[in-house]
C-alpha cells in the first residue's frame, strides 16, 4: 500500500509538471519519512555510487554532441547522407533516419540527437514541402536511435546499474538500432507515398554524381572519421566508453573551430557551460533517483513485483510482455535517464528468474524506453519536435503513430522474443569472456 502511494505521488507530481528531480524527490522523501530511513545514510550510499569513472562519459558526450551542433558537424553528415537518397520523394526522411543514427553513435544522447538534426533538417524540408506533421514525426521517431546507436549514455547507465560489461551493452542494442534505422525510413516512405506535391534533388549523370560526391565525401570526411575513432577504439578493446567520450570531446573542438569554422572561442565556452549545466541536472537526477531505487530495492520491491509476475503466469513470454507494458508506461511519464535507473534494478531480479540474460534486458530497455519518449503524454521528443518545427503536437501525433506500430513495435518483438537478435554481436565478439 506504502509503495503504491509512493508511485501515485511520484506520477502525480510528474502529471503536474513538476521538474524531474523534484518529483523524484518527494516521492523519496516520503520513502524515507515512513520507513523510518536515515536520510544521511541514503545520501552518502547515493553519493559514493556517483563517484564512478563510467559515469564520467555522460557529461563528456553531451558536450561532444554541443561542439557537433554549434560547429556544425551534423549539417556535413547530413549533406553527404542526401547525395545518395536525395533524389527519392522520401530522401530526406531516409536523410533523416541515417543521419540521426550516426550522429547518435557520435553523441550517445537522444535530446541531442534530436536537437541537431532536426534544427537542421527542418528548414531543408520546409523547403521541398514535406508535410510538416511528417516531417516533424520523422525527426522525434528517429533521435531515440541516440538510445540504440552505442555509443549509449542510457547504456553506460544500464551497465553501470547493474554492474555489467558497458561494451556488450552497447553492442546488444547495435542490430536492433540498424533494423529501426531502415523501418522508420521505409514507414516514412509509405507515408508519403500520396504527397506528390514533394520536391526532389534533380536526376545528375553518373559523372555529375561521382562529382558531388566526391565534394560532399570531402567535406564530410572530419565529421565521418569520428564514429570511426570512437566506435573502432571502443570495439577493439582499446579504449574505454569513458575515455572514447574524452577523444570524441578533443576531436571535435578543431575540427568545429578550424576546419569547419563554425565555431569560434566565445562559442565553445558558452557551449561547455550549457553542457555543465545539463551534467549538473543529469547528476542530480542520477543521485536521488538512485536514492529512491536504493530505497525501493531495501524494501523488497523487485521481489514482490517478482512474486506478482509469476503469480498472474509462469511462461516467459507473457512476463516479458508485462514487464514491457510497464517499461513503456515509464518511458511515457519519465524521461529516459530517470526511466532507465528506476527500471533497470527493479525489474533485473525477474529477468533473471526468467533465464533472460541481461544484455537483452539491455536492448529491451533501450527499445522501450525509447518509443515510451515519442508516446503520449508525455512524449518528450515529440513536444521537443513540434517545438524545432514550429507545429503543434496534435499534427504530429498520428504519423509518429504509424512509426511507433510499424517500426518500434516490429523492433521491440524481435528483440524481446529472439534472444539472438540482441546477443549475436555481444556472443560473437565478447562470448567467451562473459558466458554468453
Amino acid at each position: 500500500m506504502i509503495l503504491a502511494i509512493t508511485f501515485i505521488i511520484l506520477v502525480a507530481l510528474l502529471l503536474l509538471g513538476v521538474p524531474v528531480p523534484f518529483s523524484f524527490g518527494g516521492a523519496t522523501i516520503f520513502l524515507i519519512a515512513v520507513f523510518g530511513f536515515d536520510p544521511a545514510a541514503i545520501f552518502a550510499t547515493s553519493f559514493t555510487q556517483l563517484s564512478s569513472i563510467t559515469l564520467l562519459a555522460i557529461p563528456l558526450f553531451i558536450i561532444a554532441g554541443g561542439i557537433m551542433e554549434k560547429g556544425h558537424i551534423g549539417e556535413a553528415l547530413i549533406n553527404w547522407v542526401n547525395v545518395f537518397v536525395g533524389r527519392s520523394k522520401a530522401g530526406l526522411t531516409w536523410v533523416t533516419s541515417i543521419a540521426s543514427a550516426i550522429f547518435g553513435s557520435i553523441c550517445g544522447s537522444g535530446a541531442a540527437t534530436l536537437s541537431c538534426i532536426g534544427s537542421i533538417v527542418a528548414p531543408m524540408m520546409k523547403e521541398k514541402k514535406y508535410p510538416v506533421g511528417i516531417a516533424a514525426a520523422c525527426a522525434c521517431c528517429t533521435a531515440p536511435l541516440g538510445l540504440l546507436i552505442p555509443p549509449s549514455a542510457m547504456q553506460i547507465l544500464v551497465a553501470w546499474t547493474l554492474n555489467i560489461s558497458v561494451l556488450a551493452c552497447f553492442l546488444s542494442t547495435v542490430i536492433p538500432g540498424i533494423v529501426l534505422t531502415i523501418l522508420l525510413g521505409v514507414v516514412s516512405q509509405v507515408l508519403l507515398r500520396n504527397h506528390h506535391e514533394i520536391e526532389t534533388e534533380p536526376k545528375v549523370t553518373r559523372k555529375e554524381f561521382g562529382k558531388l560526391f566526391a565534394n560532399r565525401t570531402k567535406t564530410a570526411i572530419p565529421a565521418l572519421i569520428m564514429p570511426v575513432i570512437i566506435l573502432g577504439g571502443i570495439y577493439s578493446g582499446a579504449m574505454t566508453a569513458t575515455e572514447s567520450a574524452g577523444i570524441a570531446v578533443i576531436y571535435s573542438i578543431p575540427v568545429a573551430m578550424f576546419i569547419y569554422k563554425k565555431l569560434n572561442g566565445r562559442g565553445l565556452a558558452m557551449t561547455i557551460r550549457e553542457g555543465a549545466v545539463s551534467t549538473g541536472v543529469v547528476m542530480c537526477m542520477i543521485g536521488i533517483v538512485m536514492m529512491m531505487s536504493r530505497i525501493l530495492t531495501q524494501v523488497g520491491l523487485p521481489q514482490q513485483i517478482c512474486n506478482m509476475l509469476l503469480s498472474v503466469s509462469s511462461n516467459k513470454y507473457v512476463i516479458l510482455l508485462m514487464v514491457n507494458i510497464f517499461m513503456v508506461i515509464l518511458g511515457m511519464i519519465m524521461d529516459d535517464t530517470s526511466a532507465t535507473l528506476l527500471a533497470a534494478p527493479i525489474l533485473f531480479p525477474v529477468m533473471q528468474q526468467i533465464g533472460v540474460s541481461p544484455y537483452q534486458f539491455a536492448a529491451i530497455m533501450g527499445v522501450n524506453i525509447g518509443m515510451g519518449n515519442i508516446t503520449p503524454p508525455s512524449a518528450p521528443f515529440l513536444y521537443l519536435s513540434a517545438r524545432i518545427f514550429k507545429t503543434s503536437a496534435d499534427k504530429i501525433m498520428k504519423p509518429a503513430l504509424c512509426m511507433i506500430l510499424g517500426a518500434y513495435l516490429p523492433t521491440l518483438i524481435l528483440t524481446t522474443m529472439i534472444p539472438d537478435f540482441s546477443l549475436t554481436l555481444p556472443r560473437l565478439i565478447l562470448g567467451a569472456k562473459l558466458g554468453i
